[in-house]
């Protein structure tokens, strides 16, 4: 029995032996194996350090319309703002300084023609209609566009400018103007500041000439007169030749006194101070806002008015100045509102100016694209606003009216300033590249792989894309592969 287990004991120690040495050859190969993946020859690590290998990256060329487009900010006012900044007409205390005596009006009211916007140092402002600034005190005699502009719009309040002749103020102007003034509660002042002194002493000296033509003209007058026969006399009183001389005499001062007295009452009436009236291009207007207050000395805009359609409002540097001129399409696009509206460049100024945030026009209102013209900027005594710009003025005017809740939004403008004339070859402007040779080329690549310039001419470009024309027919053709650069690959294939 004990032999039995001796001879049992000696085969599995055997068979351990065996697994052991299976094992350890199984360890041997596996490592081995993975000595093959770390244990790299030079040879192996210098091609695997190598660049990767360049592969071309293409854009197709596609046929369609090509725009060049400028993208700024602008802001959106009304196509006229005035600044309203009077000073004494000369009606109140003589000391010379304006105070706002009357303010009828807040930010946001209406404002219509020929209504009272303000009264200082107890004379009025008020509003007419015209594209005119009054740019001088209109007075009875004075003739020019500016007069004929107070006539219109006189006349378009009711009040008839009788038989003036356009541009001359005349009798008829004056019952006008007179009429204008007492229908907002005032007086106008007079012309010729006397009180009527001088009127009243040339009617004077018309009756005292008219006395002496009388008495010279009497006969029997020892000598002064002769030239009038005798009443019921039936004949002819002797003349005397000073008497004759007497007569000439008085009747030259009678026309002398006549043609003064004329002269007189022509230049008498009332007279339109450039402080007490405001034109504005079109009505109803707005307050835009109140800078002043009751009591206080005038020292800037007593109110500032905006009429008219709304427009948008920029100022260019100089490099964009060069891309655009009126006329161009544009966007006008507000974050704000979610909304965007077609419109077209109507002004691009021609010298670079300094305007206010929101002004409404630049210094000038010359009309010629200097400074002002298109949504000019008027005001009364003159006024200066907050956050100058400088630049070359550009207004876009919208193809349809903005809403009224535009105003004063700073919007994004994006104008067309160049557009291929219908559909054109395009290609990416990376694709574009000038040779050794100065030929403008593209680089094909071809279903083979192979490569082929194909020489091109440039046009309009916008967006990353260049219009083409190849300039051999048909050697360029939409769906092509063009060369835009080119990317490594690495072993994996990934770029």
């Amino acid at each position: 029995m004990a032999e039995k287990d001796q001879s049992g004991g000696t085969l599995t120690r055997g068979r351990r032996v065996v697994a052991g040495v299976v094992a350890g050859a199984g360890l041997m190969a596996v490592g081995g194996l993975l000595a093959t993946f770390v244990v790299k020859s030079p040879a192996q690590v210098a091609a695997e350090s190598r660049p990767p290998a360049q592969q071309a990256l293409t854009a197709t060329v596609e046929r369609r319309v090509l725009a060049e487009t400028v993208v700024m900010r602008g802001t959106v006012i009304a196509g006229q703002t005035v600044a309203v900044s009077p000073q004494s007409s000369g009606g109140g205390d003589g000391s010379g300084t304006a105070v706002v005596t009357k303010l009828p009006l807040k930010a946001g009211d209406e404002v219509k023609a020929g209504q009272l916007l303000a009264e200082v140092s107890g004379r009025p402002v008020f509003a007419l209609k015209g594209g005119l600034p009054l740019y001088r005190d209109l007075k009875p005699g004075a003739t020019g566009d500016d007069v004929a502009q107070l006539q219109q719009a006189l006349r378009e309040l009711g009040h008839g400018t009788g038989r003036d002749p356009k541009g001359t103020f005349g009798p008829g102007t004056k019952s006008a103007l007179t009429a204008r003034y007492r229908a907002i509660g005032y007086e106008p002042l007079p012309a010729v500041p006397d009180g009527g002194a001088g009127l009243k002493q040339a009617r004077e000296a018309v009756r005292s000439a008219e006395w002496a033509v009388e008495d010279a003209a009497k006969p029997g007058t020892g000598g002064k007169g002769g030239a009038t026969p005798e009443k019921g006399s039936g004949g002819t009183a002797p003349t005397s030749p000073d008497g004759g001389r007497e007569l000439a005499r008085a009747r030259q001062q009678l026309t002398d006194a006549r043609a003064a007295l004329a002269a007189a009452e022509a230049a008498d009436g009332p007279t339109l101070p450039a402080a007490e009236t405001v034109f504005i291009g079109s009505f109803p207007a707005r307050v835009s806002s109140v800078g002043a207050r009751l009591g206080a000395a005038v020292s800037g805009p007593v109110l500032t008015l905006s009429s008219g359609d709304l427009v948008v409002e920029a100022y260019l540097p100089e490099d964009k100045k060069q891309l655009l001129r009126a006329g161009m399409p544009a966007l006008i696009s507000s974050e704000t509102a979610g909304q965007d509206v077609r419109a077209k460049v109507s002004l691009v100024a021609t010298e670079r100016s300094t305007g206010q945030q929101g002004s409404g026009g630049a210094p000038g209102g010359s009309g010629d694209g200097k400074g002002g013209g298109d949504g000019q900027d008027s005001s009364s005594g003159g006024a200066a606003g907050p956050a100058e710009r400088v630049g070359y003025r550009m207004l876009v005017r919208p193809d349809q009216a903005l809403p009224a809740s535009f105003t004063g939004q700073d919007v994004r403008l994006t104008i067309e300033s160049a557009a291929t004339d219908g559909e054109a070859l395009v290609v990416p402007v990376t694709a574009v590249s000038a040779g050794a040779d100065g030929k403008t080329v593209v680089t094909v690549l071809r279903a083979d792989g192979s490569q082929q310039r194909v020489e091109v001419r440039t046009a309009t470009s916008g967006d990353g894309y260049v219009a083409v024309t190849a300039a051999q027919a048909d050697a360029l053709a939409p769906g092509a592969k063009v060369v835009i650069g080119a990317a490594g690959e690495n072993p994996g294939g990934g770029r």
